[in-house]
């Protein structure tokens, strides 16, 4: 299991990990575009589906995925705190171009992760690209940010800025603003005669949305929990064993369940093999044969039933501020937009 940010966002805002399940390629971006200012870099066509329209999980959605924050939402909150953030750079008489929200969207809509959960689960997909992503969703747009001065960064962040991390040889090293690093010392207290912000222009735009972060990770915690759980149950590996038989008997011997067909599908340079095609179709035949993401998906169904009732008041509270906060986001880009 892996757990990474679905999105960074300049004030930190949504700082929930998103669930990677063993079955995701972790490849690394084969095409990066770098955008110019004033161009079109948000794509709508190419965000997620919230529920998948095709493979064996057309339809499927898991019942802790009612608590989880979708891209959409992710990205509104995002772009609004971009926004609020540029809009309190210029009080202090900085212009600031912050990258935009949805540029690079996730290959799954929330933290479930559901088209991949359970390994692959598209043919159509398989059949062109066996493990990997497809290649739009392996490009990576660059949306270049202008090194701030000493007195930006603390205008937008309410600390100094921090040294930048030694990179390995032959590596850039990069700097991140969105909390305060190793020998960061507190803001100055005003710049242009104005007095700076409690935790500079981030820190102002979490406020103005009302984001609390409070438990931000509990739900792709127990989401991560639900699957480990699952593979512990007897149905399930059983029916892991029945995919593993058949898949045996297509010729690919010693696979205990669709994550170790992934660790082997999955190529080095991120492009597929024809053998890699060939395993990832099989896999996919195989599943179909066994039932093997319906009986999987029906045991974690149960689990996180049971981990909602467990939890009714906690997760309650978390979607009403989520609800809040994404409420807060929207009426904000619409008084930016008139």
């Amino acid at each position: 299991m892996k757990h990474t940010k679905r999105i960074s966002t300049a004030a930190a805002l949504t700082a929930s990990a998103f669930l990677v399940s063993a079955c995701s390629s972790g490849t690394t971006p084969d095409t990066t575009k770098i955008v110019a200012d004033g161009k079109s870099i948000v794509n709508k066509d190419k965000w997620p589906e919230k529920i998948p329209t095709s493979g064996l999980t057309k339809n499927l959605t898991l019942p802790l995925e009612e608590y989880m924050a979708s891209y959409e939402d992710q990205v509104a909150i995002e772009q609004a705190a971009t926004d609020l953030q540029q809009s309190c750079m210029k009080e202090y008489g900085i212009e600031l171009t912050l990258p935009r929200a949805g540029a690079n969207p996730p290959p799954s809509d929330n933290d479930a992760n559901i088209e991949r959960r359970y390994g692959i689960t598209d043919r159509a997909e398989a059949q062109k690209y066996g493990y990997e992503l497809a290649p739009a969703l392996r490009e990576h747009t660059e949306q270049p940010l202008r090194d701030l001065s000493d007195v930006e960064v603390e205008v937008l962040t309410g600390h100094t800025k921090p040294e930048p991390p030694k990179a390995p040889e032959g590596t850039k090293a990069g700097m991140t603003l969105s909390s305060p690093g190793q020998g960061t010392e507190p803001a100055r207290a005003e710049h242009n005669g104005k007095k700076l912000k409690t935790g500079g222009c981030i820190g102002w735009s979490k406020d103005q949305l009302g984001v609390r972060e409070a438990d931000p990770t509990v739900v792709a915690e127990l989401a991560g929990d639900s699957l480990m759980q699952s593979m512990q149950d007897s149905e399930v590996i059983k029916a892991n064993g029945a995919w593993s038989s058949c898949m045996d008997g297509k010729g690919h011997a010693g696979l205990a369940d669709p994550y170790k067909a992934m660790d082997q599908g999955v190529t080095n340079d991120g492009e597929p093999s024809q053998e890699s095609i060939a395993l990832a179709v099989d896999d996919i035949d195989c599943k179909t044969q066994t039932d093997l993401v319906k009986v999987w998906s029906d045991v974690e169904t149960a689990i996180q039933n049971s981990q909602i009732a467990g939890n009714k008041s906690r997760l309650t509270g978390i979607k009403s501020q989520h609800g809040k906060e994404v409420a807060a986001a929207r009426e904000q880009m619409g008084a930016s937009s008139r």
